[in-house]
């Protein structure tokens, strides 16, 4: 049986740019009708539109995944355009970089307010209509920075991903027995405007030290999201899947020196 999401209800946050608008491009064209939201109104409007001329279905809801009343209006918008939440993907996040010793209160509160409580607020929204339904799929995605590997200046974003990997696991257990699953994606590099702004040399050095030779494209983590928001995913939950291209393997740069 092919993979698909053919006729699917699916929600993507943060899905006006990067790696949400690659996933939300690719849930359409595997099938779903796709509630595109996103906090910028001209991205999110943008991305819509090219899913549409693309020969897709969606529609746009703007939205703050740091508002609990946007979160539910997401979940009540979602039922009353497409008449069931099958899949929920947070992607929405933030990541501005501050040391700690300069880090401000309010720098620390937007980043665990976005990335982790966002996450919070969507699922908690979806989860009486994934009920009723007795099914449903929640896809979020988490980051290797932070559960996995570290970087100065994004400590907030790491306790972020840290704490989303592990609510998943907690909100896992707690809906299993609805038929409803929760994973979560650990991208590594992937080619976003937010990694081209750092400039070629500096990608280059991060292509440099990844043992598969080049950096991600979106679409590549958009396909296991397809993927765990499928039918054929429905023994898969509370994990968190890294998708890097092997860039967490190597102890340091020099192991992959006789490769």
């Amino acid at each position: 049986m092919a993979i698909t999401l053919q006729g699917k209800a699916a929600i993507v946050t943060g899905a006006g740019r990067g790696i949400g608008k690659g996933i939300a491009a690719v849930f359409a064209k595997e099938g779903a009708r796709v509630l595109v939201v996103n906090r910028s109104a001209e991205a999110g409007q943008t991305a819509t539109e090219e899913i549409v001329a693309a020969g897709g279905e969606a529609s746009f809801l703007q939205a703050d995944v740091k508002s609990r009343a946007d979160m539910d209006q997401m979940a009540a918008t979602c039922v009353e355009r497409y008449g069931a939440i099958d899949v929920f993907c947070a992607n929405a996040g933030v990541f501005p970089t501050s040391h700690i010793a300069d880090m401000t209160d309010e720098t620390w509160d937007d980043v665990l307010d976005t990335n982790l409580k966002g996450v919070f607020y969507g699922v908690r929204a979806c989860i009486p209509q994934m009920k009723a339904q007795a099914q449903g799929r929640i896809v979020v995605i988490s980051s290797i920075t932070g559960p996995n590997v570290g970087w100065p200046g994004l400590s907030h974003y790491m306790a972020s991903k840290g704490g989303v990997n592990a609510f998943v696991r907690g909100a896992a257990l707690e809906l299993a027995t609805h038929n409803v699953t929760v994973n979560a994606i650990s991208p590594g590099s992937i080619m976003t405007p937010g990694l081209v702004e750092l400039g070629g040399d500096q990608v280059e050095e991060i292509r440099s030290i990844i043992p598969a030779g080049y950096i991600g494209e979106t679409e590549d983590i958009a396909y296991a999201a397809v993927y765990l928001a499928s039918d054929q995913a429905r023994y898969i939950t509370g994990q968190a899947l890294v998708l890097d291209g092997g860039q967490i393997l190597p102890e340091s740069p020099a192991a992959l020196a006789d490769v």
